[in-house]
């Protein structure tokens, strides 16, 4: 019986993650992520897939978030029909992400076709609302801990600490001489941080795909308050304007509830806050359905979520009404990563005003204008303009809900033994390659994979090989 595992996605690259593993002529893939960042990453969303979706017999869901997610609704439209299992409170997320990103799929289809700047007439969506609706109905709700059996492959999922529903999958697979355990970190959480309690500890397991996002880097141990505090003081002194771009699922959450404890506290004034992004809003209100749920830090957020100190904007009129309100102010507004949406109109207006400031708050990935800005770009293109950058810049290190190096290091040795055969995925090369060395030293195989290798595992040797491609 040979046993395979291959990569579509997440590999060489933090985003796309897609992991196919097949065995007795069953296959399963394992997340179902958008390319997003650079354009030659982008443009990998439209390449012909190298497996046929309808063959597909179960797909895994670790968690909503688009790179993990954002894909499912196009292997739908190619034909898989089968069942796509996650955790409830991922499915109820799902709900919200995939349909968001499939009218901005339209969106933007229909708006280059009537501007008639894309090289396809017409510009086609990579995927319809309908296509997302019908990928939601084939989502399957499972608990922590629970054993299922996708295409006869027994699965568990485990809390992995990174935002609401966020799981790491425990997967049994045949082999020749009986079974293998094969973990998939999906994102893992960081430890003690507050909204989502830390990660379970890895089982015992013979591989394990590690993501490796902050593989070459560790969070400032500087609690996020005192990162966050002097800053925005100074910004309030100036009576400028705070401008947070923040992912909506989970990092919107946490800032939202670090300003409040921060107000409530004293440690600044009652500085207007609003929250500007419908996803943001419907997410919120997610996390308090699930106020309850095991993986949530409950005595940290109960009533924190919805503070009357915070105002929350879903509709378009009020979000232009934020424009012509003057500092000192704080906008909460996606996308974290300054690709699209409404905070590009609120970095448009703060941005060549020093007294203003621009606090990013997340993993700004390569291609993106927080990138850009990171590398020291002196001006910002958005909406056909050259937008030069004066205001403060302050780049929040630890507010990601990606564990870094020592955390990734610590959660790989937790179970009962350190698995001997790994794999860094959902990384830049060298952030990989910096963990790699690190695990080097008491894990025998590490591998780093690239994008479209597949690999056979030899059971007497509970060792993997790059097939020829």
């Amino acid at each position: 019986m040979t046993l395979t595992l291959s990569f579509h996605g997440g590999a060489g690259t933090v985003t796309g993650s897609k992991f196919l593993l097949q065995a007795d002529g069953k296959t399963l893939l394992i997340d179902c992520g958008l390319f997003q960042g650079l354009k030659e990453l982008r443009l990998l969303n439209w390449r012909p897939l190298p497996f046929e979706p309808a063959s597909i017999d179960a797909v895994v869901l670790t968690h909503a978030h688009i790179d993990h997610s954002g894909f499912l609704p196009r292997i739908v439209r190619e034909g898989y029909r089968g069942p796509i299992y996650c955790t409830a409170a991922t499915r109820a997320l799902a709900e919200i992400i995939l349909l968001d990103a499939a009218r901005i799929q339209e969106e933007d289809a229909d708006y280059a076709n009537r501007k008639k700047f894309s090289k396809h007439n017409p510009a086609l969506p990579l995927f319809t609302e309908e296509d997302a609706t019908r990928t939601l109905r084939q989502l399957r709700a499972v608990e922590h801990g629970e054993l299922l059996e996708p295409a006869g492959f027994p699965t568990k999922l485990h809390n992995a600490g990174h935002i609401l529903g966020s799981a790491f999958a425990e997967v049994q697979a045949p082999t020749d001489t009986g079974q293998t355990t094969i973990v998939f970190s999906g994102d893992i959480g960081r430890y003690g941080a507050p909204l989502h309690r830390d990660p379970d500890n890895l089982p015992a397991c013979d591989t394990l795909l590690l993501e490796s996002t902050y593989g070459d880097r560790i969070h400032d141990p500087k609690p996020l308050i005192d990162q966050m505090r002097e800053p925005i003081l100074q910004a309030v002194a100036r009576g400028g304007i705070i401008l947070i771009p923040a992912f909506a699922v989970a990092r919107a959450q946490l800032v939202t509830l670090l300003l409040t404890e921060m107000i409530e506290h004293g440690q600044l004034p009652a500085i207007p806050v609003h929250v500007d992004s419908p996803m943001a809003v419907d997410v919120t209100e997610t996390y308090e359905h699930y106020l309850n749920a095991d993986e949530l830090d409950l005595p940290e957020i109960a009533g924190h979520l919805f503070p009357g100190t915070v105002q929350f904007h879903r509709s378009v009129a009020e979000s232009k009404l934020l424009n012509n309100v003057p500092g000192p102010i704080i906008i909460i507004s996606s996308s974290g990563m300054m690709t699209g949406g409404r905070v590009l109109h609120h970095l448009q207006r703060i941005l060549p005003d020093p007294k203003n400031l621009l606090l990013l708050v997340g993993y700004q990935a390569a291609g993106t204008r927080g990138r850009t800005l990171l590398n020291g770009a002196k001006t910002l293109r958005m909406h056909g303009q050259d937008i030069p950058a004066l205001c403060q810049f302050v780049s929040v290190d630890g507010m990601s809900a990606h564990a870094d190096a020592n955390e990734l290091m610590r959660w790989s040795h937790s179970g009962p033994h350190v698995p001997p055969n790994i794999f860094l995925t959902h990384g830049e090369p060298q952030s990989a390659e910096a963990l790699a060395q690190r695990l080097g030293a008491d894990v025998p195989h590490v591998e780093i994979p690239q994008l479209g290798q597949e690999f056979s595992y030899n059971a007497a040797a509970r060792q993997w090989t790059l097939l020829a491609p």
